[in-house]
């Protein structure tokens, strides 16, 4: 049960703002997004727009999530039960239903990743965050942490997800760069980190490196 306050209200309810209303930029967005179903199914648009509302948010408030209140913003938008968007974002993880770091680490521990040392990239991750459990927020509110599940990068494992961005064949040092980076005000190109061109070897690509006219010399 959630800790409540003396006058009966949650923890999560006190967070919860009062009302919700799409900016310009969503709205812009949420127009192609509908344009895109036959008229009448503008429903079908529900998890788009439910992104849409998450990322308003994250640039208003340096937090990805989605309040009540932008749900209720959405059902209002697509003429939808109320209930309906709540059971959508309530069941998709990429949605947030409470506030979250600037950041939102999400460790993959997949067999792939955890063979390839996920276990030093969350070890550098709570050293980094002090962090302890996984869903916490640390004490600055900067960094969220989150397990999950294969995120199919498994060719450059073990991968650290930033938000939306991928950061792959990571190490403890790299993971540690990386949110020191994060702390600066720096965003770092997703991709490897070993340098690796897509999914080549290390050093390279070692096939097809030729022309059609022959051997490469």
């Amino acid at each position: 049960m959630a800790e409540g306050s003396a006058d009966g209200a949650s923890a999560d309810d006190m967070q919860q703002p009062a009302d919700f209303v799409f900016d310009a930029a969503s709205e812009a967005e949420i127009a192609g997004i509908i344009a895109k179903y036959p008229p009448g199914r503008q429903m079908s648009a529900v998890i788009p727009v439910l992104y849409v509302a998450q990322q308003q948010m994250a640039r208003h408030t340096a937090s990805a999530w989605v309040p009540r209140a932008a749900m209720d913003a959405v059902a209002r938008r697509l003429s939808m039960a109320p209930i309906r968007v709540y059971e959508v974002a309530t069941f998709y993880t990429m949605f947030h239903t409470r506030p979250i770091g600037r950041f939102h680490l999400q460790v993959c521990t997949t067999t792939p990743c955890w063979l390839r040392g996920s276990d030093a990239v969350t070890a550098a991750c709570r050293a980094a965050t002090g962090i302890e459990g996984w869903g916490e927020t640390s004490a600055d509110g900067m960094f969220t942490m989150t397990e999950v599940e294969c995120l199919g990068g498994c060719v450059n494992a073990p991968i650290l997800q930033v938000d939306d961005d991928f950061y792959e064949d990571m190490d403890a040092a790299r993971t540690e760069a990386l949110l020191a980076a994060l702390r600066r005000g720096e965003r770092p190109d997703p991709g490897s980190m070993a340098g690796r061109q897509g999914s080549a070897p290390e050093g390279g690509p070692m096939t097809l490196i030729g022309d059609a006219a022959g051997p490469a010399e």
